[in-house]
């Protein structure tokens, strides 16, 4: 109940046009050529959620600052791929982002006329909504088939009517925290994130290779579904089993980019699954083999 207080509190300063109030958000010895990537990626999630947000990106970074293995190209990549995630797509960004594009202030019309259409699930829109409201109507669109519907979005800035509906639908950020969608986006980035632990660990040499496998989680609709079910596959195949000892794979980092390059836009993943399994093959047989070679010496 708190945090739907919270929301109602932080909806209602935003309509009366009360701003965050700017906190100081840093992690101690940063290095300098990863500021500028850090204090980019604050602006973005103040702009995207609010100041705890920048609070929690900050929080998760800091894991990382000085970590052994970890230089300042590799930190400014967890940095930058992980703010890209945290500023996921969904309606409410992309409104965000069109009033940003279409140069609109607080009063007055675009700068900047534009009108886009977007191609979203019925399931994905709802998901942005507060768990209590949208769990029903989730429930609803399952029965009658429609969960996986596309439906196309207009993001209209060309006139005051339009203006005014992207606002709105801005404004709902303040709920985002609350919906069914947020928490297993946390979920997402926490893992990404234990995986490039993991790896920090068990097989460092492959550990740019980790943290690129967040692009392939971006965007919205069809594809960022694909997306997400390729890189969970890649993880749970391949990553996971080897650094549980499961899975003899000495070479992760090339494993992953021969597996994504099978990745296509097919929801049944054949050709990614054939690859994978030909990768764990592989790695077994070469196993089986360098024991038989101790056996024989």
């Amino acid at each position: 109940m708190a945090g739907y207080i919270d929301a109602m509190r932080s909806t209602l300063a935003e309509l009366l046009g009360e701003r965050d109030i700017a906190v100081p958000l840093s992690i101690d010895g940063l290095p300098e050529a990863v500021k500028p990537v850090v204090e980019d990626a604050k602006s973005q999630l103040i702009t995207y959620q609010g100041p705890g947000y920048a609070q929690l990106y900050l929080d998760r970074l800091r894991r990382f600052a000085g970590r052994r293995g970890v230089d300042d190209a590799l930190l400014i990549e967890i940095a930058r791929l992980m703010a890209a995630r945290m500023c996921y797509e969904d309606a409410i960004r992309i409104a965000q982002l069109t009033l940003a594009e279409a140069g609109v202030g607080k009063t007055g019309p675009a700068a900047r006329g534009i009108d886009k259409k977007y191609r979203f699930r019925l399931d994905e829109l709802v998901s942005a909504l507060p768990e209590m409201v949208a769990d029903p109507v989730l429930s609803v669109l399952e029965y009658i088939g429609w969960l996986h519907m596309p439906v196309k979005v207009r993001f209209n800035a060309t006139s005051l009517l339009g203006i005014r509906r992207l606002k709105i639908e801005s404004w709902l950020r303040r709920w985002r925290l609350l919906s069914v969608r947020y928490p297993k986006e946390r979920a997402w980035v926490e893992r990404w994130l234990h995986m490039i632990d993991r790896c920090l660990t068990k097989q460092p040499q492959a550990v740019a290779e980790i943290v690129q496998t967040a692009t392939m989680v971006q965007g919205y609709g069809t594809g960022y579904r694909q997306g997400l079910a390729d890189w969970h596959l890649i993880i749970d195949q391949l990553a996971k089993p080897t650094f549980d000892g499961a899975l003899p794979l000495k070479d992760l980092a090339g494993a992953i980019v021969e597996a994504r390059a099978a990745a296509l836009p097919d929801p049944r993943q054949a050709a990614l699954k054939r690859k994978i399994a030909a990768i764990r093959t592989a790695a077994m047989a070469e196993e089986q083999l360098g024991a038989a070679s101790d056996l024989e010496s």
